[in-house]
């Protein structure tokens, strides 16, 4: 297990300690720094899936609006 060392502000680490009084200290911040991991990863995904879709939206071919009712026409249940 490693071991890591931060410096926070007095009141944080009050209120930190009463908000997890009679807690694994350590348990909470392992887990508080596995929620912000995976919430980099989430936004970083989300980031790129939208980076991914305005790159394939910039390669398609621009539609009158004459073609683009008709897509919809066709498309349409």
């Amino acid at each position: 297990m490693a071991s890591v060392n931060y410096s926070v502000p007095e009141e944080v680490k009050a209120a930190f300690n009463q908000a997890f009084e009679g807690r694994n200290k350590s348990a909470v911040i392992a887990g508080l720094m596995r929620e912000a991991v995976e919430r980099v990863r989430r936004r970083q995904e989300s980031r790129q899936a939208v980076e991914s879709i305005l790159r394939r939206r910039r390669r398609a071919p621009a539609l009158s609006d004459d073609e683009l009712r008709e897509v919809r026409r066709r498309e349409r249940p």
